[in-house]
């Protein structure tokens, strides 16, 4: 039989090649099939580098994580340097610095609407003299968000810990700055270094730094 094969071969090439070729265009199309499947099969997964501590700040990682985490994805936030202060126990502390920050205009969330439309491009050189001005924009910001009904950063970070949002600290940076695992909420489990965390960051489908 093989060397009817080899006769048949012989005789007729362009019959082998047209043989060959069905033969990987059949292979092709099952690999991409396959490869199809696999991709439909592997749930979505998203990295957030978190490195703020501020109020405003605040709101970016945990908005994206919980949305991430609604749609079925595999979520992890990883805290770093100041972005710390989002893992603590009290987060009334989270504080607005306007300060240094020209794409921050201050709107007043009181008053007649001539007056809330208002866009209060305070000059830093002004801002550093007012005494507690920090206090007093963490103070409006605050307003602003109840006003607009937007949740608090508790709140998110609760929803996100719903979710199964995977909180990572940095273990260099609570190292760094004195930080005990108490200081921070007891559902932060993992405190690792940027060589544990950067191959989550590669296998991940979406990579963000905040």
């Amino acid at each position: 039989m093989e060397k009817q094969l080899e006769r048949s071969a012989a005789v007729n090439p362009d019959l082998d090649r047209a043989i060959a070729a069905r033969i990987d265009a059949l292979l092709d199309e099952r690999l991409e099939a396959k490869l199809a499947e696999i991709r439909a099969a592997k749930t979505p997964a998203m990295t957030i580098i978190a490195t703020k501590g501020t109020l405003d700040w605040a709101y970016p990682p945990f908005i994206l994580a919980s949305t991430g985490a609604a749609l079925g994805w595999d979520v992890s936030i990883f805290f770093t340097f100041y972005g710390l202060e989002l893992l603590k126990k009290d987060l009334r502390t989270l504080k607005v610095s306007p300060l240094g920050n020209p794409a921050m205009p201050m709107k007043m969330p009181m008053g007649p609407e001539w007056f809330r439309a208002i866009r209060w491009n305070v000059p830093n050189a002004i801002q550093s003299l007012i005494p507690a001005y920090e206090a007093f924009a963490t103070k409006m910001m605050q307003k602003t968000i109840r006003n607009k009904g937007v949740a608090p950063i508790s709140e998110l970070r609760a929803l996100c810990l719903e979710a199964g949002v995977n909180l990572v600290g940095c273990q260099m940076t609570v190292d760094l700055f004195g930080y005990q695992p108490s200081d921070f909420i007891d559902e932060v489990k993992e405190y690792v270094g940027a060589a544990t965390f950067l191959p989550m960051a590669r296998d991940a489908d979406v990579s963000l730094f905040i």
